[in-house]
């Protein structure tokens, strides 16, 4: 895959937003933005809480490597990184599908950032790779989230009972999936 394809800058239907690649500089606002639990309650364990500066340069360092096979690119809203979305995309008998993942800044959420990068990005990444599913699974009471796919033309595909635990406790998931 060519390098630029994995790094793109997309425009959002939203004033001032655009993804973009991650640079040095966004460690700063990366760190204040992702050091919120109420961020982190919805993610995987391998997002820190709380997330320092370091836990930022290492991210930036980590989705800029030249090798990475997969999308990771900043959420952008008026010149200042909001939050990341990634496409990794899977192998084997799976080759075909990748799985989105996102989060944003607190104070961005309820604008209709977060549904604009899904589609814009799950648009580009059909037209450009050799995919045919594109697929997320959240937390069961993250509506929010759940709504953003939805309103992105995502299909609740089922509900993964008890498959999910974090900070102690264990939830279902639901399964999301757009397909072409």
């Amino acid at each position: 895959m060519a390098e630029n394809l994995l790094r793109p800058t997309l425009d959002l239907p939203v004033p001032g937003a655009r993804l973009r690649p991650w640079c040095a500089a966004d460690a700063t606002v990366l760190a204040e933005q992702a050091n919120d639990r109420g961020v982190w309650q919805n993610l995987r364990d391998v997002f820190p809480h709380p997330y320092s500066l370091g836990d930022a340069e290492w991210y930036i360092n980590f989705v800029s490597d030249v090798h990475s096979r997969d999308v990771h690119l900043a959420f952008e809203v008026d010149g200042e990184a909001a939050g990341s979305i990634s496409i990794m995309f899977k192998s084997d008998v799976h080759y075909r599908s990748a799985e989105i993942g996102y989060w944003l800044g607190r104070r961005y959420w309820g604008r209709g950032i977060g549904t604009a990068a899904v589609q814009v990005l799950s648009d580009y990444v059909f037209r450009h790779f050799d995919i045919c599913r594109l697929y997320a699974t959240v937390f069961a009471h993250n509506a929010a989230s759940a709504r953003v796919l939805e309103k992105a033309g995502y299909e609740l595909e089922g509900c993964l009972r008890k498959s999910m635990t974090k900070d102690g406790e264990t939830f279902d998931g639901l399964l999301y999936a757009l397909v072409v």
